[in-house]
């Protein structure tokens, strides 16, 4: 029946006062200045949703921030609360918000853009120049990160899930999420051949979307024995390589860094000559022979790839920021391929841009995600069905579980090692608030 013209008229809807609570938050002062406060949470203002935060990944830039307040070239300059991969329950809603309910389980997208200028009209926001990002100092004041108990985040960056996705495997959806915007961006073709350069959590998730997306082998690569043996075992990737010990000078699992960097080459006459006059060649010599020592792996295994497969792979994915990474990118990257730029580490490089123009490399950078969350979500949800290459469950990648804030200074320490004390692989720690 349709309503009376002469019904009472709805009441005016008067505004709520804000009602403001205190949270526990973790809080980095310095360089491993890190402090348990009160913090102070109003009620989410329009088009917010509060998020009780349930579990957060540590992430490696989130290790930066605690070793050195500074995350490359973007230095802390007030208390910052670190992480920007979590996942949570919606425990308030704010005006004007709609399709949500208190208890609905949800990721977190943590980048802000302005949602106006020209690149964010053009669906590609990553690159906002306004764009504010949870746990990063790039914008002062600086956005807070979600190792709080509750935040206030923006409900159309807040993505619902099903109940087959486990709070971990969600806040993964944010490495996730970058893996499939380089693998996007690179546009394999079936049967393509890959090399992932690193085997963190961003180098195992790339190589796992270069596999879904189609890739026929798929080889990564760490100076991680664990790591690297983690990923196939579990089927991240199809080959492995491990770079043997004389040809890196650190432990780090995201590191590929030869011995030749070491800044000053001494000969015999003891005079110290600088390394830049005597040891590029060299550096670009061994990275060209450790291409060919990756090429073999995948190779040796596969009689069948063209006669030409020894000049390279269709796509490298350089997931270590580091320069000697990138000289074996190129190197390991067969004519008319592609190396996707992941990793952001070192800021001026020195490139032998030769073997890219002269076989037409296309070398393509990526910058976070864009439009990923809801195909992420897809990803996950196929696990249960099995048809084809389905990605490796992601909760076996959290190695480490550190639960209440009060933990996260503990956690922090591990996060930035490759083993802990008992000799046991760490690849992701999180934080459960």
């Amino acid at each position: 029946m349709a309503p009376s013209a002469t019904a009472e008229p709805a009441p005016m809807q008067l505004p709520v006062m804000s009602k403001a609570s205190t949270i526990n938050a973790s809080v980095l002062h310095g360089p491993r200045d890190l402090r348990l406060e009160r913090r102070t949470i109003e009620d989410p203002a329009p088009g917010e949703l509060q998020i009780a935060v349930v579990t957060t990944g540590i992430c490696g830039s989130d290790v930066s921030y605690y070793k050195k307040f500074a995350n490359g070239d973007l230095c802390a300059c007030m208390p910052l609360s670190l992480g920007h991969e979590s996942s949570g329950v919606v425990c308030a809603i704010g005006p004007l918000v709609s399709g949500f309910k208190i208890g609905d389980r949800v990721a977190l997208e943590v980048g802000i853009p302005c949602g106006q200028c020209g690149i964010c009209r053009k669906g590609r926001y990553n690159l906002c120049k306004k764009m504010r990002f949870r746990s990063s100092a790039k914008s002062v004041p600086h956005f807070q990160g979600t190792l709080q108990e509750r935040i206030n985040h923006p409900a159309i960056w807040c993505h619902k899930l099903p109940d087959n996705i486990s709070f971990d495997a969600a806040a993964l959806l944010e490495p996730l999420s970058v893996a499939i915007h380089a693998v996007n961006r690179a546009a394999p073709e079936p049967g393509s051949t890959a090399l992932v350069l690193g085997a963190g959590t961003v180098g195992l998730l790339t190589a796992a979307m270069a596999r879904q997306a189609g890739c026929s082998t798929v080889t990564i690569v760490d100076v991680d024995q664990g790591r690297v043996d983690f990923a196939i075992a579990k089927g991240f990737a199809t080959h492995g390589y491990v770079v043997p010990r004389p040809l890196h000078s650190s432990s780090s699992s995201s590191s590929l860094n030869s011995s030749l960097c070491s800044g000053i080459s001494t000969p015999l006459d003891g005079i110290a000559t600088p390394a830049s006059t005597l040891s590029f060649q060299s550096q670009l010599d061994s990275a060209k022979g450790l291409a060919a020592d990756m090429l073999s792996v995948a190779a040796s295994t596969n009689p069948l790839l063209d006669e030409d497969e020894d000049d390279g792979v269709n796509i490298t994915f350089e997931c270590t920021g580091k320069e000697i990474c990138m000289h074996t990118a190129l190197y390991a990257t067969r004519p008319g391929g592609k190396v996707i730029m992941v990793g952001m580490g070192t800021p001026i490089q020195t490139l032998p841009l030769s073997v890219a123009h002269l076989r037409e490399i296309d070398i393509l950078g990526i910058f976070r995600y864009a439009n990923t969350y809801a195909t992420g979500i897809r990803v996950l949800c196929a696990q249960s069905i099995g048809a084809g290459f389905t990605l490796p469950n992601l909760d076996q990648m959290v190695t480490h579980r550190f639960k209440g804030l009060e933990n996260a200074k503990k956690a922090f320490e591990l996060a930035g090692r490759t083993i802990d004390d008992d000799g046991n692989l760490v690849l992701k720690v999180v934080i459960d608030a």
